[in-house]
């Protein structure tokens, strides 16, 4: 009896040793950044820059950071519809990896959030199939309840498997020192959209200069 205690008791170690091993393991393993390292931002007016000047959007201040090439493909006004089929022309660029930031619109003019989630995920299929990593994030719905991502990002970054950036958005858009308006980030927030997305690689290691 001693003997089956013991060994139930081993067993049921052993799983929670293994389980938590399996969550502390990385979850990407892409290859690190190299000097021809191409990043595509996608998205609508946040990528584009709206309510700054060009050199200030967060695409040129990532790449004046990180020394890599990035292309700003943001489009002030887009919905997630029209980003989809805008998409393929960019690709033909050859990106490593998409910094995916859309869906601001469809949430302001209340579309469909389920067509919304559909549009993000053939977009992020899209991509994978071009070859290119994605980095997702998260774009929260402005209320009067409070400023926070829509659950369906979670969701699809659950359901795609795709690097994931959820926290900056609703800091920038909290604090008015922040904003250039309501909605917009002023250089200060834009800045902070980089930093945030320079934190994730470094996280998933593939960037690591300082």
């Amino acid at each position: 009896m001693n003997k089956i205690v013991f060994s139930t008791i081993l067993v049921f170690v052993l799983i929670i040793y293994l389980t938590i091993m399996d969550d502390t393991k990385e979850k990407f393993h892409f290859p690190p950044f190299k000097s021809d390292t191409v990043i595509l931002a996608y998205g609508d007016s946040l990528t584009y820059g709206f309510g700054v000047k060009k050199e200030f959007s967060y695409p040129s201040v990532l790449a004046k950071k990180s020394g890599l090439k990035v292309i700003n493909a943001g489009v002030s006004g887009e919905v997630s519809t029209d980003g989809f089929k805008r998409l393929p022309k960019f690709l033909k660029q050859n990106p490593d990896l998409v910094i995916l930031c859309h869906g601001g619109n469809d949430i302001l003019k209340k579309y469909s959030r389920e067509q919304l989630k559909n549009n993000l995920i053939a977009m992020i299929n899209l991509i994978k199939q071009s070859g290119a990593e994605v980095l997702l994030v998260g774009v929260p719905n402005l209320s009067f309840t409070g400023i926070k991502v829509l659950s369906l990002y979670d969701e699809i970054a659950q359901e795609t498997d795709v690097m994931y950036e959820d926290e900056i958005l609703p800091i920038v858009m909290q604090n008015r020192a922040y904003k250039n308006d309501y909605i917009h980030p002023n250089k200060i927030g834009y800045e902070m959209m980089a930093d945030a997305f320079i934190k994730i690689f470094k996280k998933h290691k593939i960037y690591t200069s300082s």
